[in-house]
């Protein structure tokens, strides 16, 4: 992830590709449930950062100053109402989750926008580009209004886009380590990867 970016403009042409490509990506039953809006304008940008952070934390964030000049901005959506909607048809209603967001144990409108987020940082690097994900924490309601974002559809997060100006903060989860081979677990939790190397 990118922490410090040059004004230099993303090619719109390209960044149409990376949206349209990373929108390939699974989508449960389906449903398509999930949306780019992607903010170039820099009046747009303005609000963005308006909106999402409160002067406290620009004021004082050693990020802030870095982030604030990525000239693409793309907020990942994702709409609930897609998926309950899509499991109550006949060929899924036998699943009963076409009844409420609140039904499903798994919300898999979120996956589904972790998986297209995922796939448009690899299209972004695939481009060129540098690329940060910033989590929803504050303020997810007055963002989408902002941008008139109709009532219902969630938030998933924001992906800054542009190109790196070489003085990127350090972060300081740069510093923890564990071994790959100690997430991968083989036949039962526990049976890690490393023990059977």
């Amino acid at each position: 992830m990118n922490r410090s970016f040059s004004t230099a403009s993303v090619n719109p042409k390209t960044m149409l590709r990376i949206l349209d490509d990373a929108l390939r990506s699974p989508t449960a039953g389906n449903s398509q449930g999930v949306f780019f809006l992607a903010l170039s304008d820099p009046a747009d940008r303005a609000t963005y950062w308006e909106t999402s952070t409160d002067e406290a934390w620009r004021s004082t964030s050693p990020r802030y100053a870095g982030f604030s000049r990525a000239p693409l901005i793309v907020l990942s959506l994702c709409d609930p109402a897609s998926y309950t909607t899509r499991y109550a048809e006949a060929d899924k209603a036998a699943s009963g989750l076409g009844e409420a967001p609140e039904v499903w144990p798994v919300p898999y409108w979120f996956g589904d926008a972790g998986m297209a987020t995922m796939a448009l940082l690899l299209g972004a690097e695939n481009q060129g580009l540098s690329a940060a994900f910033l989590g929803t924490f504050r303020n997810e309601r007055a963002v989408l209004d902002a941008f008139h974002v109709p009532e219902g559809i969630r938030l998933f997060g924001t992906i800054l886009l542009g190109h790196s100006d070489g003085e990127a903060h350090r972060s300081k989860s740069l510093d923890r380590t564990m071994p790959r081979g100690s997430r991968i677990h083989l036949g039962r939790y526990g049976q890690q990867a490393s023990e059977t190397n």
